[in-house]
């Protein structure tokens, strides 16, 4: 075999062992931590919650999460991802379970706080997962497929939570969104448990590659190891100090704070412009997200093939921009889900390149707490968009003072990230 028929087959070999797996398991996180936005349409009024105490309760997951992301990634580095990951899953899925018995605002913020706790480390842990199997001139598109999770999770999660609603509900004495919370936390436990078995913990393990391949792949990614720490040569205390990754660190914060912002929100936007159920506001909810999806897989093909991260992060974050710019001013609701999907279109699709670029300097350590910071940040992002979103809703009456500013936010992270491409870590790399 040549090196690059070498790279082509284990690659390939790789991909589908590891990310359809990784995918799903994205798709049930990300339906757990915002199914509370779809339970929303009949959680707030049978427990009589404002639009502000559900954008605090949606909101104070990440106070949780925040707080413990970057122990979360540490432990997962000194126990590894198979085991880590695992316990990260069946304990969010318990705690996710346990929301079908919230009954007034303080078990909704405390059981939101805990399943915050619980999740934390589990996307930064896969990233740096990634980037123990794919090398870099793969990672953007491996990230995307991994993430393409969110999209994918609300294309589907939105109808089945509005079915779950509209049909179960007072089955067996319990409402609809009692039902929901239960149906769709149980996934969550049961794959904690599959992890265990399925997941490899790094490519010399792999005995489902052939031994030439597991080889070439152990040393492609030691070399590129090796390359980082002798260039930048960053530790533990000095990637959670250094400039360049807290600049990072902001950006994700702006995206962050538009797709969540968003995520939370649209049910309600969608059911305050059509008045349509449950059920149809739920699956008119996934269309944003089919762009998106496309979007992201687009996108990172693009990025990886030109080596080009920063305006594949900076250009696309305009257009959301603009998406939520044009939805603050949409009265009819055909328009508003068309400005809605530019929006979920253009935000979404920056975590491929973005997070192909802590890797380029950041290792082991140094790569597993830099990530959970910057990926602290971006929950942080969670706190900021749906609390505020709510906040302002209430205070205007409308959707149109949150949109401007969800707008303004994904600027400010345009013009943020190109300001990355003059930092030292990344002039030098011309991408």
């Amino acid at each position: 075999m040549t090196v690059s028929e070498i790279e082509r087959t284990t690659m390939a070999r790789v991909t589908l062992r590891l990310l359809p797996f990784l995918l799903l398991l994205y798709i049930i996180s990300w339906l757990d931590r915002v199914n509370v936005g779809f339970a929303q349409l009949q959680l707030k009024p049978d427990l009589g919650f404002s639009d502000t105490i559900f954008g605090y309760g949606a909101s104070i997951f990440f106070v949780g999460y925040a707080l413990c992301e970057v122990p979360s990634n540490l432990l997962l580095v000194r126990y590894g991802a198979r085991l880590w990951i695992a316990r990260i899953m069946i304990t969010w899925g318990l705690i996710s379970i346990a929301t079908m018995f919230v009954h007034g605002a303080t078990s909704f913020y405390v059981l939101r706080f805990l399943l915050g706790m619980a999740e934390a480390g589990f996307l930064p842990g896969i990233v740096y997962y990634l980037s123990q199997w794919f090398p870099r001139e793969h990672r953007a598109r491996a990230v995307s497929w991994f993430m393409i999770g969110i999209p994918l999770s609300l294309i589907f999660g939105g109808p089945m939570s509005g079915w779950i609603m509209k049909y179960l509900d007072e089955a067996q004495g319990l409402h609809g969104w009692q039902w929901m919370f239960l149906i769709e936390g149980i996934p969550a436990v049961a794959l904690g448990f599959v992890v265990l078995g399925f997941l490899t913990e790094k490519p010399a393990d792999a005995r489902w590659l052939p031994a030439e391949q597991r080889a070439w792949l152990t040393e492609r990614i030691a070399a590129e190891h090796r390359e980082a720490k002798s260039r930048h040569g960053f530790g533990l205390r000095q990637a959670l100090t250094h400039p360049t990754v807290w600049l990072l660190a902001v950006v994700m914060f702006c995206c962050q704070t538009g797709s969540y912002g968003l995520s939370f929100w649209v049910p309600s936007i969608i059911k305050g412009l059509t008045g349509y159920s449950e059920f149809t506001v739920g699956t008119l909810t996934s269309i944003p997200y089919i762009a998106a999806a496309v979007a992201m897989v687009l996108v990172s093909r693009s990025s990886d093939r030109t080596g080009e991260r920063f305006l594949h992060v900076a250009i696309p974050s305009v257009i959301g921009a603009a998406g939520f710019l044009a939805m603050a001013y949409m009265h009819s609701p055909w328009l508003a889900l068309l400005a809605l999907s530019v929006a979920a279109a253009g935000d979404y699709c920056t975590r491929g390149p973005f997070w192909a670029l802590p890797g380029k300097f950041l290792v082991g350590s140094a790569a597993a707490g830099g990530i959970a910071l910057i990926n602290t940040m971006g929950a942080l992002g969670g706190v900021v968009g749906p609390s505020t979103v709510g906040k302002l809703k209430d205070v205007t009456g409308g959707f149109l003072v949150p949109m401007l500013l969800l707008s303004g936010i994904l600027v400010v992270g345009a013009a943020l990230t190109l300001r990355l491409r003059h930092t030292p870590q990344f002039k030098s790399e011309g991408s």
